[in-house]
């Protein structure tokens, strides 16, 4: 098949592009970390390009796309199918989708994306320090001393241990 060599040849490299089958191939438009990123499924018929492709947005990774926004989408793309019937036209759809990624995704919440940053920011480092910080503040005397004598194994002693507390 005429199409199938040209994608092969004209996505080679691209890590977006996934031949599914050679008659079935995937093509995510975005970059993997963004959260507009969308990928479409399509697949040819026996009687494609005469009959238009299967276009799918069912694969899992479109899982936080609304349903509306797979639908207005998969719309659009069949609008740009029906311009191309009886030609070879997966390139084009693919291209066509890269084109209109900001138009197609516009209305798709990018609320997903705070949740997982936040996640990513409770494991930082810097937390449990600051709090043993504060909780050397309230040592006695006697233990303020016990800490200053305690070095850490590069012979230096803890850090803040000859702190002046100017508040009291």
């Amino acid at each position: 098949q005429m199409e199938l060599e040209a994608l092969r040849s004209i996505y080679e490299g691209d890590l977006c592009f996934r031949e599914l089958s050679p008659v079935s191939f995937q093509y995510r438009i975005g970059e993997s970390g963004d959260p507009k990123a969308f990928l479409i499924e399509v697949s040819w018929p026996e009687t494609y390009p005469q009959t238009a492709p299967v276009i799918s947005m069912d694969a899992f990774f479109n899982n936080t796309i609304s349903s509306a926004i797979k639908q207005s989408i998969l719309d659009k793309l069949m609008v740009e199918v029906e311009a191309n019937l009886g030609t070879a036209m997966t390139y084009t759809l693919f291209e066509y989708a890269k084109d209109n990624k900001e138009v197609f995704m516009e209305n798709q919440p990018v609320n997903t994306v705070t949740s997982v940053s936040n996640n990513i920011s409770i494991g930082t480092p810097d937390v449990p320090p600051s709090k043993k910080k504060e909780k050397k503040e309230q040592l006695s005397k006697t233990q303020k001393r016990k800490l200053a004598d305690k070095t850490d194994n590069k012979g230096e002693l803890p850090r803040g241990w000859n702190w002046v507390d100017v508040i009291k």
